[in-house]
């Protein structure tokens, strides 16, 4: 029987921290969302434009994190904001994730140490 690949992915708004359960590496990839980085052509203060930007830039984000999920059996999302609920639907309406357990799980800031533990504690538990 083959293994399930499974992630952890501690996230929020602006930044995603992926770790792939029980591998004890130190090197963990981060996926940064230039979100709300605005340029300084751009000095305008039509909300409605910023807004929009700030959607694209998200949803790029959110579309970088899809790329990585695809390759996975079982994805915990965790972390302190909104940001995993609104991944979820998004991966939810798209059927390639059909067969990905995806859960997702409240938490507060933590060192990197902690969420690497967080992973593999709720990994073993589950699994």
């Amino acid at each position: 029987m083959k293994s399930k690949k499974q992630l952890g992915i501690w996230m929020d708004h602006s930044t995603a921290i992926l770790f792939e359960s029980n591998v004890n590496s130190t090197e963990n990839k981060i996926i940064v969302a230039q979100v709300g980085e605005q340029d300084e052509a751009l000095n305008t203060r039509d909300e409605t434009l910023i807004q929009n930007k700030e959607q694209n830039e998200l949803s790029g984000f959110f579309n970088r994190l899809s790329e990585v999920i695809i390759n996975y059996d079982e994805v915990l999302l965790f972390g302190p904001t909104n940001a995993k609920p609104e991944l979820v639907n998004i991966l939810k309406s798209d059927h390639h994730f059909d067969e990905i357990k995806i859960e997702v799980k409240p938490a507060d800031k933590m060192t990197e140490n902690q969420q690497h533990a967080f992973v593999n504690e709720h990994f073993n538990t589950t699994g």
